[in-house]
């Protein structure tokens, strides 16, 4: 059930925002991490999994693609939290991402390091058919560099929900999808013919309001690709997943998060993406992916689309159903619009996810800048003064409290 406390707890720190002290899988880029997140999503763009390519584009070396934070974290330093500004617990209370709106700032360059500030911006209470009583919260995420330069802001929303409520409710049952060597054969036709734009300029000037996105192809969904999206990075913080000696020291840890398996024996909560019989205790009717990795998979859509010169400025994406082990996705997209932004030029696309069933299970809106032959080629945009400013404050305690260490 969901504490009263617990609610009443978030709504007191709504807008507060604090360091992350929690390393993830990676706390500093490197070719390799950079290279393997993106392969985590089925990427292989040579920008970003090359380590010359780039020398020979606008970038002058490997860059990141653009949601590499979701697997990247270095422990930032800060001063005591206050007991009274505690994170809430929700214990036994299943959470998923219902959608996550990011604004990007700066690449992710080999060497660079990101520091993440966060905090919860809403707290909503609400009836959902599929778990009952749900909390909506939106938790914002600043990360920024050693520099002290602003990267990216995610504001991810996330569904806290009951899991008897969940449990009792069969709207999202649904029976596992069989292939037929003809199904595979018409996914495998739409792998074959992705063509990814690279080093040929998307121009401005060319650019037409409806003009397609796609298809790219996703799936089937198997367990692997939950184990290779876990490789690439994401999915170590904050409930650190470990194994023998180290996962009995994070049992000790947070004992909540540790459920027994069908055998007894104490696993990890998370394994609803990756249990079957685990997703039905929490009220799934199959193991479910991500919703980051579909961000990443619309992502891929854009950059594929947008070529090498181009700079996703951002992305709102929502998770209207689950993707289940065995759902194969279809993601397409168009321009709506296109314009003159701040002196830069921009074109505004949507992008959809529909399913082997039909379903649209996800949606997003985004915004890229693209080169012009007019206005020439793009520029990063800014960060926001006030967090701006926020970084450089936190950045100078982390520094100070480090030397502090010695």
């Amino acid at each position: 059930m969901i504490d009263p406390s617990d609610v009443e707890q978030a709504k007191s720190i709504r807008g507060l925002l604090f360091p992350s002290k929690v390393p993830e899988l990676h706390t500093t880029a490197s070719f390799d991490s950079i290279r393997n997140f993106a392969r985590s999503y089925g990427d292989d763009n040579p920008l970003y999994t090359d380590e010359s390519y780039g020398e020979d584009t606008r970038w002058a070396g490997q860059v990141a693609p653009p949601l590499v934070g979701v697997a990247l974290n270095k422990p930032l330093l800060g001063d005591q939290r206050p007991k009274h500004t505690k994170q809430p617990a929700f214990r036994g209370v299943h959470n998923f991402v219902s959608g996550t709106a990011w604004e990007l700032y700066r690449p992710v360059r080999p060497g660079d390091s990101l520091y993440t500030f966060q905090g919860l911006e809403s707290v909503e209470e609400k009836q959902s058919e599929f778990a009952g009583k749900t909390l909506i919260l939106t938790r914002r995420h600043v990360r920024m560099n050693q520099n002290a330069e602003v990267v990216s802001v995610a504001r991810v929303i996330l569904i806290h929900a009951e899991r008897k409520a969940a449990r009792s409710r069969g709207k999202y049952d649904h029976e596992p999808t069989s292939y037929t060597e003809e199904d595979l054969a018409r996914i495998d036709a739409i792998y074959a013919s992705e063509r990814r734009r690279g080093a040929d300029a998307r121009w401005f000037e060319d650019v037409r309001v409806g003009d397609g996105l796609g298809p790219m192809a996703k799936g089937p969904l198997t367990t692997t690709d939950i184990i290779v999206f876990h490789s690439g990075g994401y999915g170590f913080s904050p409930f650190a997943p470990a194994s023998n000696r180290l996962g009995w020291q994070n049992r000790q840890r947070i004992p909540a998060f540790y459920t027994p398996n069908e055998q007894g024996i104490p696993d990890v909560s998370q394994r609803v993406h990756w249990d079957p019989a685990w997703a039905r205790q929490v009220g799934a009717p199959m193991a479910y992916d991500y919703g980051v990795m579909r961000d990443c998979w619309l992502s891929h859509l854009v950059t594929d689309w947008a070529g090498d010169d181009a700079w996703l400025v951002r992305q709102s994406s929502q998770m209207r159903k689950f993707n289940y082990l065995g759902d194969t996705h279809t993601l397409t997209g168009g321009v709506t619009a296109k314009r003159v932004e701040n002196g830069q030029t921009v074109v505004d696309l949507t992008l959809t996810g529909v399913n082997q069933r039909g379903e649209e299970t996800c949606l997003a809106t985004a915004t890229v800048a693209v080169p012009s032959r007019e206005h020439g080629e793009v520029r990063l945009p800014e960060a926001p003064a006030e967090l701006t400013e926020d970084a450089a404050r936190l950045m100078r305690r982390h520094l100070e409290l480090k030397g502090a260490r010695g």
